[in-house]
């Protein structure tokens, strides 16, 4: 196997030449590291040392301290520079003028999961628009998608269901680097931007993380391990409903479930081809904190046997269904707000469609859901093509 050489590793071999006398800001948090571990803070002082004049963090905080959404976190500084570090997930999600003004590059180096509703994609976004029109660059040190460059699945988020988790017409898993994401964002937004992407050396877009050699680094509290990024394009779903996704516990999302859930009609009602790459294993747990607290869920865990077939959208689909069918008396749609939207159902903002919803609880057949988004996948291939930097 080749070895991979991540967008932080170019920069600091020989990109970095290009900013001697710039005054650099770094969005990063804990996972922003080089391919021997050293945090992109590090690596770029080490290189450029006194040019970094101010840190960003997005949601879950600099050193991803905080749990689940809506969880704000502080302004801060760092001691050892003497710098400011500002979170992008306070009382406001994107930076303020006064954030930026000290800055001639502000460097993006977040390791996103390759799931529409991350929001890494949203803060970056947010940069990209605070800086449109002025005079400083944006770089993005790129990273590789964890779950591959190849699979698209689900339907395209519409418009009217814009929102931190979706600012964009993606699908659930849209198989893309977060660099190409910024160059197809400042194209469809028409950003007057001076953005680069330094691209990664070796990655391809087959590749998992298992694939390319490189250490895990939870890029946020409940992304513990790469299989659990395998999964979550589909069991994010449960976010807006009162099924535990599993946080509270050590494999959140591979493990979900409820008291009231029977995991044996569950299972019985799923349809064979959602089962496709996967073994449902029914599974017991008691929350330590988030839903169902303390009480013990009835559910599953989610092994996945063959990441080549395994479609996780469209089996949390399938499961959505049948826990909507088999307990529909207990079962409930998640009714506080979500990413900051007071007005939405969660469950809309994750679908991104409202239809979909609505069909899901006339009892809609999930594959006739899927044979609809397979059109929009097609569609999204078409408009992703030109910003693909990587090849298969």
């Amino acid at each position: 196997m080749n070895p991979i050489a991540l967008g932080i590793d170019i920069f600091r071999d020989s990109r970095w030449k290009k900013h001697k006398g710039s005054r650099l800001g770094l969005l990063s948090n804990q996972a922003s590291v080089d391919s021997s571990l050293h945090s992109s803070c590090d690596v770029i002082e080490k290189v450029l040392p006194g040019h970094l004049k101010a840190l960003f963090g997005p949601q879950h905080g600099y050193q991803g301290e905080d749990q689940d959404n809506m969880v704000e976190t502080g302004h801060g500084w760092h001691s050892g520079l003497g710098i400011p570090v500002y979170s992008l997930y306070a009382e406001k999600r994107e930076p303020l003028p006064e954030m930026l003004e000290s800055l001639d590059v502000l460097i993006v180096d977040l390791q996103d999961v390759g799931t529409r509703v991350y929001t890494f994609v949203s803060t970056l976004l947010n940069c990209m628009r605070a800086l449109s029109g002025s005079s400083r660059r944006v770089i993005v040190l790129d990273r590789p998608n964890p779950i591959g460059g190849e699979a698209v699945e689900g339907n395209l988020l519409r418009e009217g269901l814009f929102s931190f988790v979706g600012p964009y017409r993606l699908p659930m898993r849209h198989g893309m680097t977060l660099g190409e994401i910024s160059l197809l964002l400042k194209e469809a937004f028409q950003l007057d931007l001076d953005l680069e992407v330094i691209a990664m050396r070796g990655w391809e877009r087959r590749m998992h993380w298992p694939d390319i050699g490189l250490a895990w680094v939870m890029p946020s509290p409940n992304m513990p391990v790469y299989d659990t990024a395998l999964v979550y394009p589909g069991q994010v779903l449960w976010e807006g409903t009162n099924v535990s996704e599993g946080r509270g516990t050590c494999r959140p999302f591979e493990i979900f479930g409820a008291p009231y859930m029977d995991p044996g009609k569950v299972l019985e009602a799923l349809p064979e081809e959602a089962l496709a790459g996967v073994y449902m294993r029914p599974y017991s747990f008691k929350p330590t904190f988030h839903k169902w607290e303390g009480l013990v869920c009835k559910g599953f865990m989610i092994h996945v046997k063959d990441k080549s077939v395994f479609q996780p959208y469209f089996l949390s689909v399938c499961l959505l269904s049948a826990v909507l069918s088999e307990h529909r008396d207990a079962f409930e749609w998640r009714r506080d707000p979500y990413e900051y939207e007071y007005d939405k159902p969660a469950i809309d903002l994750i679908l991104g469609d409202r239809d979909m919803r609505r069909s899901l609880e006339q009892g809609a057949v999930p594959g006739g859901l899927r044979d609809n988004w397979r059109r929009e996948e097609a569609e999204f291939r078409g408009t992703r093509e030109p910003y693909l930097l990587y090849h298969s």
